[in-house]
Formats: C-alpha cells, structure tokens, sequence
C-alpha cells in the first residue's frame, strides 16, 4: 500500500474509528474540537482526533463519514509550532511520506474521487486544538506512539556487521572457524592503523625524509638508453 494520508470511513455506531483489534491497536488519547489543516488548505471544520497505537484518526463533527487517517509510520516528523510567523495559529507540525514522484496539489477535497487521487501527495498536516495548552500532551503522544512504531527498514540501514559487529578486531574480520589470533589468516599486528600523518610511528615527513635521503646513494650509470638505475 501507497505511504500517505489516507481517507478514513471505517466508524462504528458510536462514532468512533473501528480499530485494527488483531494487529493490537489501541486507543490512547482523543481530541474534541480539533482541526487539521492539510498541505497549504484552510483548516477543516473542527472534528475529534483519535490517537492509537498505530495511527493518527481525524474525524469530521459537520459532515459525517469524513476523515482521514496517516499510520506513525508515514509521519517523518513531529514538532509543537507556536510561532505565528509559521503558522498563525498554534499547531502540531507533521511531516508525512508523500506518494514518490508527486507533487501535493492544490484545491478543495469535497470530491470524494478528488481526495482519493490527492491525499496521498500531501506531505503536511497541522493539528490545530481548541485549547493551545493541550499541544504539549499530544506532542507526547505522539512521541510515545512512535517509540511503538519503528521504522521497519532501520535495521537495513544501519552499517554492516562486516565493519562494526562484533567478529571485528584491529580492523578485520574474525572467522570463527578460524585461529582466533588471526585475521583472515594474516597476524592482527599487520591490521592495525596508522593515524594519517605517521607510519610505523614515526612522523609521516621523517619517512619521507628518509626517503630523500636514500636516494642521494643512487648511482645512475649514463649508459646508452635505456638508462640502468643501481642503488
């Protein structure tokens, strides 16, 4: 399933979400009287806000049947926004994994046809509440709920054991089927680094130096071409 905002239409009798009972969601917070205002739109008609263990729900009070809904997983980033330059009014920022490849759209969402084809290209929602003091406690929230949700893909992206697990030593890789004093079959000494600036200990320059030096012994025969270099 496409990353994104989604509609949501699944409520019970009461007017609640119908939660995912198998997966083991569950509620934790509601929100009376709370807004969202979705990419550059106005903010919708106050509704209720649902907050579960694996999604953020938004309900609409004047029209039944709408509402959308955006898993913690697609929610990149969180933050309270209180700076009137921002936003004019006091919010909860959220950035949202948008449909790749897309552009968020302009226009209303009254089109049912119209909002299926645009919600998944919003990339920002703010969450606007009737009491600004209550922003502090849904920023929790949301912080908790998104502990409960790690990022599946995380493990992929962290470096390979190859260099930082734990059959690393001085550098190499250690084989268990192998001696445990040695690399890859090379004595470990031979794997130790050398800061940049130094060899062996001694100061990078000196080692040139030498190297100068050596050469000054060189004998150079001025035979016929080719040249024969002894040392």
């Amino acid at each position: 399933m496409a990353p994104g905002l989604k509609r949501f239409t699944d409520v019970a009798g009461d007017g609640t979400p119908r939660l995912d009972d198998a997966a083991g969601e569950e509620l934790v917070c509601v929100e009376r009287a709370a807004s969202v205002a979705l990419g550059s739109r106005a903010p919708e008609p106050p509704g209720t806000l649902f907050i579960t263990t694996r999604r953020v729900i938004w309900l609409s009070e004047a029209e039944k049947g709408r509402g959308y809904a955006v898993g913690f997983l697609d929610i990149t980033l969180h933050a309270v926004s209180r700076d009137p330059e921002a936003y004019p009014s006091p919010c909860l920022y959220t950035q949202i994994e948008a449909e790749a490849d897309s552009d968020e759209e302009d226009g209303d969402l009254d089109s049912e046809a119209d909002s299926d084809s645009q919600l998944p290209k919003i990339s920002e929602m703010r969450i606007i509440l009737a009491d600004a003091a209550q922003l502090d406690s849904l920023f929790d929230a949301f912080c908790h709920c998104a502990e409960l949700n790690p990022d599946p893909t995380a493990e992929e992206n962290e470096d390979s054991d190859l260099f930082h697990g734990e059959g690393m030593t001085n550098g190499g890789w250690i084989h268990g089927d192998e001696d445990e004093h040695m690399v890859d079959g090379i004595d470990p000494e031979f794997f130790i680094p050398n800061p940049i600036g130094q060899n062996g200990g001694d100061d990078l320059s000196s080692s040139v130096l030498e190297f100068v030096v050596d050469w000054e012994d060189l004998h150079i025969l001025y035979d016929d071409p080719p040249l024969f270099y002894e040392i």
